[in-house]
């Protein structure tokens, strides 16, 4: 699923951590906003990217994107548009619905046993008394 640039907003800041000389006067990193709402993706799309959960998403429904990785703006720019791209290509999935299944009986009998012998060891880890 393509974004078109147009939609996408840049904002060259300066970068945290260690630069050298270069800290206090570069401003290499990039703040990449995208509105979803205001977006052309598909509906389904916009729907599943405003329902996640994740602290890039704004309750406005903008994606925020922090990209500093790099020393280069422009390497910094091509991170993250890379990062919305997966993103909106993570919204774009649509997982198979999941069945529920049970555990044997086996694997219960199993599990139970496991325990019982665990707190048979835990259990005689006390004192010893004569």
């Amino acid at each position: 699923m393509d974004i078109k640039l147009e939609e996408v907003e840049f904002m060259a800041i300066r970068a945290q951590g260690a630069g050298g000389q270069n800290v206090n006067k570069v401003s290499n990193a990039i703040h990449l906003r995208f509105d979803i709402t205001a977006s052309s993706l598909p509906d389904e799309v916009k729907a599943r990217l405003c329902a996640w959960r994740d602290q890039r998403i704004s309750e406005d429904g903008v994606i925020v994107i922090k990209a500093q990785r790099f020393r280069s703006l422009e390497k910094n720019r091509e991170d993250a548009i890379e990062r919305l791209q997966e993103l909106v290509e993570q919204a774009s999935r649509v997982l198979p619905p999941r069945t529920p299944t049970r555990p044997t009986r086996s694997s219960q009998r199993k599990r139970v046993e496991g325990k019982v012998q665990r707190g048979q060891v835990k259990a005689l880890r006390g004192r010893i008394t004569d």
